[in-house]
């Protein structure tokens, strides 16, 4: 269990929520693990089936409180809410926002300046932890590249110059990533990023990553009420969970590039993962995606100290700090939307 600004995240296995007079009650085979006051509350997200009794759900109705199910990898299943919520007034802001060039970019300014801030760092520990066996000067060049993109990412009043910076940075990050990969590089050499499909093994690993994550992230935003459709920096396309994009972009760097990365480095895949199609495209086979999600699962469970918060949480619940973090500013509560900046 961790509660987050309000909001009690319920990630143990096979948890039931129950009522207990004003009390929330979690429970796991008949034993009892916590109870939190329902007044306490804004929201409760539980991932998993087990489900939540009849009482709890009339309760959070009836006080405002916001239950969220999503699945054990995080999907969005179902909310409910009750007759009155915040999240018409949410969803108005963020429409009015998006409609809008300069409020627009007041967020997206703050999220690509994290996502720089995020893929330099990656850079600086490579350096730092592999210098002696990996091409350091042209990444240290690269990271000051990337650095220095930041203050003019800060500074420019146009989305579509804002995209132009972070497509550059992104080059020069993408430049020297095949320099962090360590090992096996006949199996796993990396030019370019391509996608739609991918045309090799690192590709397919990271396409697939970006995929995850941008589901993670819908699931959060869905779950503070943000509609994940309507983006600020990406623009409204039938079918893209444009906001999503925007909340991953913070997250590409340190939580889903270093995945991939990791995954390589420490050998747990290998060329044999791995298929062609007649098209060219590469992808895993049934029983390394099976491995593949195992181990971004495990990933997501590991904790970080949150740079604004404070507290300790896991990966995976970082997609949702920041979307309530968001959500707060889209309310007026922050002056400003806090990023993800990661060290």
């Amino acid at each position: 269990m961790k509660k987050l600004l309000n909001t009690l995240y319920v990630t143990t296995p096979d948890a039931y929520l129950s009522l207990d007079g004003e009390n929330i009650v979690v429970r796991r085979d008949e034993a009892e693990l916590t109870r939190v006051p329902l007044h306490n509350l804004e929201a409760v997200v539980t991932f998993g089936y087990t489900g939540a009794s009849p009482a709890l759900m009339a309760a959070c109705a009836t006080r405002g409180v916001a239950l969220t199910f999503l699945s054990k990898s995080g999907r969005f299943l179902a909310s409910i809410a009750g007759e009155m919520q915040g999240n018409v007034l949410l969803r108005k802001t963020q429409y009015r926002i998006s409609d809008s060039e300069p409020d627009s970019l007041k967020i997206a300014r703050n999220m690509l300046a994290a996502k720089l801030h995020n893929s330099r760092w990656v850079l600086d520990r490579a350096t730092r932890d592999h210098e002696l066996v990996i091409n350091a000067k042209g990444i240290r060049a690269a990271a000051e590249q990337i650095a220095n993109a930041i203050p003019l990412v800060r500074e420019t009043l146009d989305l579509e110059a804002l995209r132009g910076i972070e497509g550059e940075a992104a080059s020069r990050y993408f430049s020297v990533f095949d320099e962090l990969i360590l090992r096996d590089k006949d199996s796993f050499s990396f030019v370019s990023r391509n996608r739609r499909p991918p045309m090799d093994n690192v590709n397919a690993m990271l396409s697939l990553t970006y995929t995850l994550l941008a589901n993670d992230c819908a699931a959060a935003l869905s779950t503070v009420g943000l509609d994940p459709y309507i983006g600020f920096l990406h623009r409204d396309r039938p079918g893209r969970k444009s906001l999503a994009l925007d909340l991953m972009e913070e997250l590409r760097a340190p939580l889903a590039d270093r995945f991939v990365l990791r995954l390589i480095n420490n050998r747990q895949m290998d060329a044999s993962d791995f298929y062609t199609k007649e098209n060219g495209a590469v992808m895993l086979k049934d029983d390394a995606r099976r491995k593949f999600l195992s181990a971004w699962q495990t990933r997501k469970q590991e904790e970080l100290k949150h740079p604004y918060l404070g507290g300790k949480i896991s990966w995976g619940l970082v997609p949702h700090a920041q979307a309530l973090l968001l959500a707060r500013y889209l309310r007026a509560d922050l002056d400003g939307y806090p990023p993800f900046m990661w060290k």
